[in-house]
């Protein structure tokens, strides 16, 4: 793979070069508010590009082994545990996470391209032969080749570990790939893919692109390009439902927005219910799709509940991202934080009551305690992504259940109780693509498949079963 002497972190890398575009970004420093550094913004005709270059590259993808790729993979890790402190504070700075949570993100992005390896080694095909009157003779393999070209496109608040569990398995499986970093978290992209280009020298020109970009300018030309055949995405549900509208014919495999509910009953252990909640309410400030969204208490111990999450919510206090120690920063945007405000003034407005916090300071949003929302409140029907923990109080299970399937969105759950059948009723009868007995949502590195049903999504996250949606079956029949 060419390259000339630009990096990532300025240019675009399409067809086995990196080119400097017209355009840039402007990203933003979130640990004090100003710039960071300025990157590049591809256009529709670099799109255009990375697909051609991609198609072109297609055959010889095709023609690589299992055990090459495996090779890139495991190169790719290497580079970014080289690289883990650089990465480590660029994602402090663009996506104003912890110190503590980037370290883990990068962990968990070289982990992931560790588990692609594990997981494309096994992927294997069939041999059957004819059962049905008049194919008795009949001999077939079944083959599972690449799709073709995979257009992945991340979210900001996992910027490196989305685009691995992205990425990784789409390599893995033999197809060329584009990747869509979002606009507000670029550089922790832009690294990456300096990584792949660098780990991986011997891969096909065209195989691996990076356009950055904003979306109202490429997302449409990404999305409704006739070469791509797969789409990965991970984003809000409106971006989500844009791209299925433009992209036609090809494989979408995409978790988007959640509004996980916390059920608690009164046999269930109420200081670990108060500090699962708070971590799932408040880790990354709230802006996380299995984000515990809604605590949905049993009248019973409703106060209880909100007692104790106010005495667990003490210790979450904004600081110094650096500072290994910090727990809660601020969210990615004003614009976001405003959301967040409106949702908790809405609720306030029609009784809730504001246990704790309520405030904002530009990005940061004081971590927040509504009790006894009233079940119309917006904050139970709507993604807030905002660090708010609001607690509904419930009659019995049948209101629960009501309440936690009322809306659009079914990515994750939470059901808090000692009674196992009561656990298990539950679990099956909550509309959500996960749903975790005795503990905050939570989806891993990608050993365990994740996604949602209704608006969440479509198909499951998980290395091996991303790598499963980036191949097709081909029979033969001999």
């Amino acid at each position: 793979m060419a390259t000339h002497h630009a990096s990532g972190r300025e240019g675009l890398h399409i067809d086995g070069e990196w080119r400097i575009p017209d355009d840039h970004i402007e990203v933003t420093d979130l640990t004090d508010g100003e710039r960071f550094t300025r990157m590049a913004a591809a256009a529709p005709a670099d799109v255009d590009d990375a697909f051609a270059a991609a198609e072109r590259a297609e055959p010889a993808l095709r023609e690589t082994t299992v055990v090459q790729r495996a090779e890139w993979l495991s190169a790719v890790a290497e580079g970014i545990e080289t690289r883990a402190d650089v990465l480590a504070e660029i994602i402090v700075r663009e996506a104003g996470k912890p110190i503590a949570s980037a370290r883990g993100e990068v962990e968990a992005a070289a982990e992931r391209f560790r588990r692609a390896v594990e997981e494309v080694r096994s992927l294997d095909g069939d041999y059957l032969e004819g059962t049905t009157e008049g194919h008795e003779g009949w001999r077939a393999v079944v083959r599972k080749e690449p799709v073709g070209t995979v257009l992945c496109v991340t979210p900001y608040n996992y910027p490196l570990s989305t685009a691995a569990l992205q990425v990784a398995p789409a390599l893995a499986a033999g197809n060329a790939v584009v990747l869509k970093p979002a606009s507000k978290t670029p550089v922790s992209g832009a690294v990456l893919a300096e990584i792949v280009v660098e780990a991986a020298p011997d891969v096909p020109d065209g195989a691996f692109s990076f356009v950055p970009g904003r979306a109202s300018e490429i997302g449409d030309a990404l999305a409704g390009d006739d070469r791509v055949d797969a789409v990965a995405m991970t984003g809000s549900t409106a971006a989500g439902e844009r791209i299925a509208d433009v992209s036609g014919m090809v494989a979408l495999h995409m978790e988007l927005g959640g509004n996980a509910p916390a059920v608690v009953f009164p046999d269930a252990d109420l200081e670990a219910v108060a500090g699962a909640c708070a971590a799932g309410s408040l880790k990354y400030a709230g802006q996380r799709c299995s984000a515990v969204s809604r605590v949905l208490a049993h009248e019973a111990v409703h106060d209880e509940v909100v007692d104790r999450l106010d005495a667990e919510m003490e210790g979450w206090t904004a600081g110094d991202l650096f500072d290994p120690e910090t727990r809660l920063g601020p969210l990615i945007s004003e614009a976001q934080a405003e959301w967040v405000a409106e949702l908790v003034d809405d609720a306030v407005d029609r009784g809730a009551d504001l246990v704790r916090g309520g405030d904002r300071d530009g990005r940061v949003v004081e971590p927040t305690l509504l009790g006894d929302v009233p079940h119309d409140a917006r904050i139970v029907h709507e993604e807030q992504f905002g660090p708010v923990a609001a607690v509904a109080s419930v009659a019995d299970e049948s209101e629960a259940l009501a309440l936690a399937n009322g809306g659009d969105l079914g990515l994750d759950a939470a059901v808090f109780t000692s009674d196992y059948d009561r656990a298990m009723r539950l679990a099956d009868r909550i509309e959500a693509g996960a749903v975790r007995i005795n503990g905050a949502p939570s989806h891993g590195l990608g050993d365990i498949p994740f996604g949602g049903v209704k608006r969440s999504g479509i198909g499951r996250e998980g290395i091996g079963y991303t790598i499963d949606a980036f191949v097709r079956e081909k029979t033969i029949v001999l």
